[in-house]
């Protein structure tokens, strides 16, 4: 899928300097195996509006996917521990490392946009929504979907975080739509995200459907009648 692959591509190319090469491997092997949905987002969302600053919002779209691809990173090691065997092969310490670069370029690519702020609350939320995990899970028998919920949290601030960021990229107020089918979109998900391909229809449809604002006049009194 070409929005998919462009995507990646922005992605690995805001963390081509990475060093040293093991390192660098670890983050593109991240990337590599990405679902690309929230860059995907970024751009269905700047498209939506009209937004023709479209390298501008490919830049939105990597910063997007390498903070969520980081935070992702942190959640899978949390849970897994993979420090606490002692085989001697483990890559834990550089994937730990990995993660913080990930989310780190993330943010360099959205600072001083209108989305630094979503992009901030949405790291704050994914550290209190692993801590409230976290204690869930010491207790007996936690419940599975009770932990799933908590986690599936992190994808639902991402998408919030995919619209702003793709409104960021363009002068434009965002699209009432495009935020109606992120919010859709994270109550179906669990943990993770599937193939950005599952969503085409869906997103083709949200770019290029008007906004309100997009609307003659009397063409948006009457959406609005009832």
């Amino acid at each position: 899928m070409e929005t998919a692959d462009t995507c990646r591509q922005a992605a690995i190319d805001a963390i081509a300097d990475v060093e040293p090469p093991r390192l660098q491997a670890i983050v593109e092997r991240v990337l590599d195996g990405a679902s690309m949905v929230p860059g995907g987002l970024t751009l269905e969302s700047a498209a939506a509006v009209g937004g023709d600053a479209h390298e501008q919002a490919l830049t939105h779209a990597a910063g997007v996917q390498l903070i969520y691809e980081g935070l992702n990173l942190t959640r899978q090691l949390a849970q897994a521990e993979p420090w606490t065997e002692a085989t001697g092969d483990t890559d834990a310490d550089l994937e730990i490392l990995a993660a913080d670069i990930l989310v780190a370029r993330g943010f360099y690519l959205l600072a001083r946009t209108e989305a630094a702020d979503t992009a901030v609350r949405t790291v704050q939320a994914f550290g209190r929504a692993q801590t409230e995990r976290e204690e869930l899970a010491d207790e007996p028998d936690p419940s599975e979907a009770d932990l799933a919920a908590i986690d599936a949290t992190l994808e639902r601030d991402v998408l919030d975080l995919a619209v702003d960021a793709g409104v960021a990229a363009t002068d434009e107020p965002p699209a009432t739509h495009v935020q109606t089918l992120a919010e859709e979109i994270g109550q179906e998900l669990t943990p993770g995200f599937p193939p950005l391909e599952t969503y085409h229809d869906r997103l083709q449809t949200v770019s290029s459907e008007p906004s309100l604002e997009e609307l003659p006049t009397d063409a948006a009194t009457s959406a609005t009648d009832s």
